[in-house]
């Protein structure tokens, strides 16, 4: 009766095996190790000798100076706008940039008032008007004036107060810029009834505009002071 052995042929004694045949099953076995040791270097070198040349045109294109020709990127443009900077032996010299200049309009709020025309030649303290209204000349002085325009007494310290610093009492005087003319300086010239330039028609009309405006001459005065305009 055969053996588990003697039915399985993988599984014989290799004691029954000629010894030559053993060897040279081994060397067999070791000489392939060896062919797929050396086949795997070579496809690692093949594999690497690959990778290098898709990755070497990369390389030498990233390493290639740009062209002259080639069109500028906005980096380069934006320097360039910067400044141009030239080294000397002294030190740097540095160009200024020539920008482009523009203007924008800002509509005033409120829309200024026009400015009426000069009625008179003369500043603030000249003599002759030299305009379309005679000079005052019929000489007189500041209480006359004042009582012949009906203001008063109580009222006469605002008053000289006012047109000290309007005027300084001179009938003729005229703003050469705004054309404000007489005593109180009105503005313009022409809403004084009568004569501008005549102390007595200035002195009633300014009475007017300072109870109108003000409430009062007193009132008047405390606006002055406080805006040293009226």
């Amino acid at each position: 009766m055969n053996s588990r052995n003697d039915m399985n042929p993988e599984r014989r004694d290799l004691s029954l095996v000629p010894a030559a045949t053993v060897r040279s099953a081994r060397t067999g076995t070791r000489r392939w190790s060896r062919r797929r040791g050396v086949v795997s270097v070579f496809s690692a070198l093949a594999v690497v000798g690959f990778a290098g040349a898709l990755v070497a045109p990369t390389g030498v294109a990233l390493a290639e100076p740009v062209q002259s020709d080639a069109p500028d990127s906005a980096y380069s443009l934006a320097l360039a706008d910067t400044q141009n900077l030239t080294v000397t032996v002294s030190g740097a010299a540095i160009t200024p940039v020539e920008r482009g200049t523009f203007e924008v309009y800002v509509k005033p709020k409120p829309k200024p008032k026009p400015k009426p025309a000069a009625t008179a030649a003369t500043g603030s303290q000249g003599g002759s008007s030299g305009g379309t209204l005679p000079p005052y000349s019929g000489g007189g002085a500041p209480a006359d004036w004042m009582a012949a325009a009906g203001i008063a007494q109580s009222d006469w310290q605002y008053v000289d107060y006012i047109v000290s610093r309007e005027s300084g009492w001179n009938p003729n005087a005229t703003n050469s810029s705004s054309g404000a003319c007489g005593l109180v300086q009105a503005l313009p010239c022409s809403k004084v009834p009568g004569n501008g330039y005549d102390p007595v028609d200035n002195l009633r009309w300014a009475t007017g505009y300072a109870t109108g405006r003000y409430g009062s001459w007193a009132g008047a005065y405390s606006f002055w002071t406080n805006n040293h305009w009226w």
